[in-house]
């Protein structure tokens, strides 16, 4: 417990679920973190893990350095391309944005997105507005980059995964507790789903004895979302910046708000929201019934 003389705290990062909120609302202590200016390098390393996983490149790299390149094969090595596949985003924001934006250039035949509500920006980019049980069963790609809240914690489970198909690709680049992984594994070694690529998990660093690393078709990156030197900088510069002026009186360059998202957390927490059964697309949002967090169940 840090002492009464706290009154900032700067995080290198966008994510805030490491930080004790409601404390921190009681304490009155301003919390600077650095949104947007990792937002592309992030997006860059979700295509990266994308393409990576598709196209099998890890095990392709493995039968290089093993021996197992022998002579041309036709189905040897084979991967799932882009060109006219439908790629599904859950959470369309900043980062999400940014992907389908990177994606565009390689022919997909469709974009869908869940979200709360349906975004003019995203439905500007082709991206259609739908459903999370739609985006899963039709999407070739599924890729995750929502937050993490109470709210999607452990969100992808059996249940969800069964709704995929059998040989879609799925890609987490948000939060590690987003995803159950003993169904993840279970989802990929019984061929529910073809391929996944995750840059997070939970915990992390992920044990070295985790069943997931002992799938070819599983790619595990160590969240490296971010790692790249000008993005690290710039959010090391901001992180500097918000705590001089959080120590000055002054106001932080980027500010959390505390008051929201604490508050926002705990309604989160309390009850369950449901999108339907409402037209596809209109994102309108039904609060369907209080529930306590151990019942907490969450639909886009």
């Amino acid at each position: 417990m840090a002492g009464p003389q706290l009154r900032i705290i700067g995080t290198m990062s966008v994510g805030f679920e490491h930080l004790d909120l409601k404390e921190i609302k009681k304490r009155n202590i301003q919390v600077g973190y650095t949104p947007d200016v990792l937002t592309d390098a992030t997006a860059e390393l979700t295509v990266a893990l994308l393409l990576a996983t598709s196209r099998r490149l890890f095990e392709a790299v493995h039968e290089v350095k093993s021996g197992g390149w022998g002579s041309w094969q036709p189905l040897w090595m084979c991967g799932k391309g882009l060109k006219g596949t439908v790629v599904g985003v859950v959470g369309a924001g900043r980062i999400g944005q940014e992907v389908i934006k990177r994606l565009i250039p390689f022919k997909v035949a469709k974009f869908l997105y869940c979200d709360r509500n349906r975004k003019k920006e995203v439905d500007a980019l082709g991206a259609e507005h739908t459903t999370r049980d739609s985006l899963l069963a039709e999407s070739d790609f599924v890729v995750v980059t929502c937050a993490s809240t109470p709210e999607t914690q452990k969100m992808f489970n059996s249940v969800l995964f069964s709704k995929m198909k059998s040989d879609a690709v799925f890609v987490n680049t948000s939060r590690g507790n987003i995803v159950d992984q003993e169904a993840l594994y279970d989802a990929l070694q019984s061929g529910k789903i073809g391929a996944a690529g995750i840059d997070v998990a939970d915990p992390e660093p992920l044990p070295t004895d985790s069943p997931l690393l002992t799938l070819k078709n599983c790619v595990v990156l160590p969240h490296i979302g971010s790692a790249v030197l000008v993005t690290r900088a710039a959010m090391s510069e901001l992180t500097a910046l918000n705590i001089l002026a959080g120590l000055a009186g002054e106001v932080l360059p980027s500010a959390l708000n505390v008051s929201f998202f604490a508050a926002l957390m705990v309604f989160l927490s309390t009850i369950a929201i449901v999108i339907g059964p409402t037209p596809p697309g209109t994102g309108v949002i039904n609060l369907a019934f209080l529930c306590t967090p151990a019942k907490l169940r969450s639909h886009y």
